[in-house]
Formats: C-alpha cells, sequence, structure tokens
C-alpha cells in the first residue's frame, strides 16, 4: 500500500490507563484516547479482552477502531520481534492514512510497558514516525495507596524488580534498599517467601492483587502464607527498614 504524500502522518500516543481503576487516567490520557481515530491496545487470551482494554471501554465511542495486537507471551526473542514488527505494521497502516493511533496501555507507558517495544519497533521502520507519551499511575504506586502506605520516606531507597529474577538478585537488593517492589511476582513467590521467612520480613511484606479494581485482594501479614495462589496482576511490597 502507498501512501499519500500528501497526507499528514498521524501520531502514535502511547497513552497510559492506570492499574485498573478506569478513573485513573489522566485527564490528557482521557481527552487524546476519545479524540483518536484508532484506539489501540494488547489484545486478550481466549477471546477475552486483556487488561488495557477492559480499563478503557467504558470511554470510548463506537465511531473509533478498535485495534486489538497481539503479543504473545514467551521469552523467545524471535517471536517477540516478529510480533512487535507485525503489529507496528498493522500500527502504521492507519498512521500514514493520517489517522491519531491511542494505545492504551495498563500502568505507565513507560514503566515496564509493551509499548516501549512497538514505539521502539515503529521508529526502527520508520523512522518518521511521530509518537507521544502521556503517563499514569503505576502499580507500585496504586499498591501503596490501596494498603494506606507511603511508597518511600525521605532518603529510602527503592528497588523495583520485574517478574524474572533469582532467589540470588533479591537477596542482594534486599541487602542495600529500604523498600523493594516485586512485580508479577505470582510465578515466584514461594521461593520468595522461603526468603523473607529467613530474613524475618514476613511480618513487613504485603501482596496486593488487581490493585484498584473492585476485585482487589491484600494479604499483609504473610507469616501464615507460604502458598498463594495469585493472579498475573499481583505485585509484593517489602519494607526492609
Amino acid at each position: 500500500m502507498f501512501s499519500d504524500r500528501n497526507v499528514k502522518t498521524g501520531i502514535l500516543y502511547g497513552i497510559s490507563v492506570g492499574p485498573g481503576d478506569p478513573e485513573l487516567i489522566t485527564l490528557k490520557g482521557l481527552r487524546l484516547l476519545q479524540s483518536a481515530a484508532v484506539v489501540a491496545f494488547p489484545a486478550g487470551v481466549g477471546g477475552k479482552p486483556g487488561m488495557a482494554e477492559q480499563i478503557v471501554a467504558q470511554w470510548l465511542n463506537p465511531t473509533q477502531v478498535q485495534l486489538g495486537l497481539t503479543f504473545p507471551y514467551v521469552q523467545d526473542d524471535a517471536v517477540l520481534s516478529s510480533a512487535w514488527q507485525a503489529a507496528a505494521e498493522q500500527v502504521w497502516q492507519y498512521l500514514q492514512q493520517g489517522h491519531d493511533v491511542a494505545f492504551a496501555c495498563e500502568g505507565d507507558a513507560s514503566f515496564y510497558s509493551t509499548f516501549t517495544y512497538l514505539a521502539q519497533t515503529l521508529q526502527q521502520i520508520h523512522p518518521e514516525v511521530k509518537i507521544q507519551v502521556v503517563p499514569g499511575v503505576c502499580s507500585p504506586m496504586a499498591a501503596a495507596a490501596v494498603l494506606g502506605l507511603p511508597l518511600t520516606m525521605r532518603g529510602q531507597r527503592l528497588a523495583v524488580l520485574p517478574a524474572i529474577y533469582t532467589v540470588g538478585e533479591l537477596e542482594a537488593v534486599l541487602d542495600w534498599a529500604d523498600v523493594v517492589v516485586l512485580l508479577k511476582v505470582s510465578s515466584v513467590y514461594e521461593q520468595v517467601w522461603q526468603v523473607l521467612q529467613r530474613r524475618n520480613l514476613l511480618n513487613r511484606s504485603y501482596v496486593v492483587e488487581r490493585a484498584t479494581l473492585p476485585n482487589q485482594a491484600i494479604y499483609t501479614n504473610l507469616c501464615d502464607r507460604p502458598n498463594l495462589n495469585l493472579p498475573y496482576f499481583s505485585l509484593l511490597l517489602i519494607q526492609v527498614s
């Protein structure tokens, strides 16, 4: 498909839509989300809508194109790269026709976000692309809010670890950080629990699942919870000191 050189290329917006509560989208994010001709988001699994799609659903209007993009949950770099390229070309088809595309991503668009890979891939394939990012509320901030705790105070050192880390890495971080947040902790929870038990930190650790959603759950004392069947969107906050 050839683009019309007289058509101004659309802008790709990375819209941070927050951790779950639709009212946590910023005013700017909501304005751009509702004004874009196309709203893209990570496609859900098994025919079910993904988190970002669920968050923005009530804010969209019937005239907007809704574009679900497939990003497989794998660690194979070749598979991921292929998926990012395919998604980038799907988005480019609209951008080159002059349509703005708002990509909705849960949490913050610059914080362990799928949007980063989409944007970088688009920039590599089509360097002329215009991209803007609207910041938002990420999950550690949301978790601290629902727990009623400050995330950090004064000179406290904060460490955030994604889902893929070893026990050794966690031990090293616990040696220097004052507050530690473990994202998507479900796959490693039992190993983490053992580390916290050895360090007498179970009574200073908190698990939050689906923060800010109606079905959120909070576990404030982990001493008697060596096994928790946690969903994907769960994190663990540790107040080391």
